[in-house]
């Protein structure tokens, strides 16, 4: 029988990665061009609700790409670890390309005002950068991201323990007040002590980030009267 290599699947339904599979991605990866991948420039950390249920969240790990001035795609995966399970996309535009959108569309986008401005929005540091000199960087990020607008579905529900993607892909916004982010508070505690960050001292740092003003169509499913009606 051939060898079997620990199970990088994270909760994924299937058999450990057999020796074989191993050898042949390792060959592959030497020998392959991911220039698509290698353009991925940004790893943001935050937030996301089901639009036909904002009771539901889910932790999404963003790895972006700038394509130009206007547009960003990120990949969004479940964790930030190696055999992460890729969940969803999302694609951030400027205030200017949003604004020549048709209505309709514009309301299966989000803002990400507070997201930013409440510190639930991360870029993770990474282990050899001092904190200062990094959250400088991340504080200069935000400067730009606060004023995207995001759309974003999820593939694969893993909120709800499914162990391969099933259904229709959901429409995901992103909290836009203090009241739905304290339902959540356990989580984002959770989350920062992972990170080793802390929600609050960035919101602090973040007070002098200008706040754009957010067109009408965005952030629909907090809307009255559209909460779940998607």
């Amino acid at each position: 029988m051939e060898e079997q290599v620990s199970n990088t699947t994270n909760g994924a339904a299937g058999d450990p990665r057999s020796t074989t599979s191993t050898v042949l991605e390792t060959g592959a990866a030497a020998t392959q061009d991911f220039s698509p991948v290698k353009a991925i420039c940004a790893h943001l950390n935050a937030f996301h609700v089901y639009a036909s249920d904002p009771s539901r969240c889910v932790e999404a790990n963003h790895y972006c790409t700038h394509l130009n001035e206007d547009v960003r795609q990120c990949l969004i995966f479940d964790t930030p670890d190696k055999g992460a399970r890729l969940i969803g996309v999302e694609y951030m535009v400027s205030p200017r390309l949003f604004a020549t959108l048709p209505a309709e569309e514009r309301r299966l986008w989000h803002s990400h005002v507070f997201e930013v401005k409440s510190g639930m929005l991360i870029m993770p540091q990474p282990t050899l950068v001092p904190r200062a000199v990094w959250e400088r960087a991340e504080t200069t990020e935000m400067e730009q991201v606060v004023g995207l607008y995001g759309k974003t579905y999820h593939l694969w529900q893993v909120d709800r323990g499914d162990v391969v993607p099933m259904g229709a892909p959901e429409l995901m916004m992103s909290f836009t007040g203090e009241e739905q982010l304290a339902e959540k508070a356990d989580l984002l505690r959770e989350r920062d002590e992972r990170f080793g960050t802390d929600f609050g001292h960035k919101r602090e740092i973040r007070k002098g980030i200008v706040e754009p003003e957010i067109e009408a169509d965005a952030d629909q499913v907090w809307k009255k009267g559209r909460e779940g009606n998607y």
